[in-house]
């Protein structure tokens, strides 16, 4: 763990905790070892300091390349992010990611690769399914409620707010067995899409 990240993790808890009220469910779905990928909602830029920070282990986000430049970009280096470029077959953030998750490690990724404007799951790209399906490792489907409040688009401030964060139980890859690769795939996003859409409303019943 980085120096600046094994600092501000202890630093951060109490404080989120306070600001923000978060409740955390289902932490015991994320596998103790192993590689696998952490796949949630996004409506707030809240979404990945909170799930890096609640998260029982390190967790490397993929995070738009726009974003590595100056003190943000050294920053997201220094929190375990890697770059990917949107909207193209990016080879290098799939390699990379494929890398880590093969190395045992957490990767967090959001399919819609954007943030949603009215707070529902929405449209998915496959790369999600098929770094899950190229490294071999379960998706936990991941629900956060409440950050587009802490955070709201277009805003530079955050505000108090209370946040819950769900993690479902993992979908098992290797199950996905049926028809060509592309259809794996397509059933594999379809199935994850489905599950963080279920984790979001037994998250706002809560």
């Amino acid at each position: 763990m980085s120096l600046l990240a094994g600092i501000a993790r202890p630093l951060a808890w109490p404080v989120f905790m306070a600001a923000f009220r978060v409740r955390v469910i289902g932490r015991e779905n994320i596998p103790k070892t192993g590689g696998a990928i952490l796949a949630g909602n996004h409506v707030s830029y809240m979404d990945p300091v909170l799930l890096w920070e609640f998260t029982p282990r390190r967790v490397h986000f993929m995070a738009k390349s726009e974003l590595f430049k100056g003190l943000i970009g050294w920053m997201l280096n220094a929190f375990y992010a890697f770059p990917v470029v949107r909207g193209s077959a990016d080879r290098a953030s799939i390699t990379a990611a494929t890398k880590l998750l093969v190395d045992a490690e957490l990767v967090g990724i959001f399919p819609e690769g954007t943030r949603s404007q009215d707070g529902q799951a929405g449209e998915a790209h496959g790369g999600v399914s098929f770094i899950a399906m190229r490294a071999g490792v379960p998706v936990i489907p991941v629900a956060c409620v409440g950050t587009d409040k802490v955070l709201p688009r277009g805003q530079k401030f955050v505000r108090p707010a209370r946040v819950t964060i769900k993690f479902g139980e993992p979908i098992d890859t290797a199950s996905f067995t049926e028809g060509s690769r592309k259809e794996r795939m397509d059933a594999l996003t379809g199935t994850i899409m489905m599950r963080i859409g279920e984790e979001l409303d037994a998250a706002r019943r809560l």
